[in-house]
């Protein structure tokens, strides 16, 4: 549905997802996979979790994880794909409904993921992301992948906003120096399938940080 400012995003999202019985593949995304290998597996949070594929992959990789998003259509589906989930992860899933614009989930965790943290709307990106890595235990991580451009000039998920480089996402979080490394800060092109279902591509970014223990 076309964005309207005029109602929440919450709202929004819902609609959004009330489209189609599925908006997304199901499958968890790739640089998490790649990002979370080696890591011992703790307490994670995941921010905008949508319809719980990376949220229940790290479940089934023995994480426990908080997941929130600010869709409740999104968290009904994704307590349900936790549920059929073959390694029974649903037990480690706390799924919570959460507006990331006016408040944000309390703990500390060992891993703190935002893939694809973008919205149509005034959300206030740059502040969750610095309260994200507000969360990050000593020692854990901070993993934050984004698109770097629409797929094409005709489609892409919201060809009006602006996609930040990895080099802008890490000065906006104004971190202390000294207190994290950098493990990762690069652009990548992924394989896609475009909306009329030929091959593609678009370049996402990866910026992955590690919270320097006391």
């Amino acid at each position: 549905m076309p964005y309207d400012s005029t109602i929440p995003d919450h709202a929004y999202w819902d609609a959004r997802y009330t489209e189609s019985d599925r908006m997304w593949s199901g499958r968890p995304n790739a640089p998490l996979i790649r990002e979370t290998a080696g890591l011992t597996p703790g307490t994670a949070l995941d921010l905008g979790c949508g319809e719980g594929a990376d949220a229940v992959w790290l479940a089934e990789q023995g994480w426990h994880v908080t997941a929130v998003d600010v869709s409740r259509v999104a968290l009904d589906r994704a307590a349900r794909h936790a549920r059929e989930s073959a390694a029974d992860a649903a037990h480690r899933i706390d799924w919570q409904w959460c507006d990331l614009a006016s408040s944000f989930p309390a703990g500390s965790f060992d891993l703190v993921s935002a893939h694809f943290l973008h919205s149509p709307g005034d959300m206030p990106r740059d502040e969750i992301l610095r309260k994200a890595a507000s969360a990050v235990a000593p020692g854990g991580v901070l993993l934050v992948v984004g698109h770097a451009a629409a797929p094409s000039q005709d489609h892409g998920p919201h060809p009006e906003l602006h996609f930040p480089t990895p080099d802008e996402v890490f000065t906006a979080l104004g971190l202390p120096d000294g207190e994290w490394e950098v493990l990762r800060n690069e652009e990548h092109q992924q394989a896609m399938t475009g909306p009329d279902g030929r091959p593609d591509t678009r370049t996402d970014n990866t910026l992955k940080l590690r919270r320097v223990p006391a």
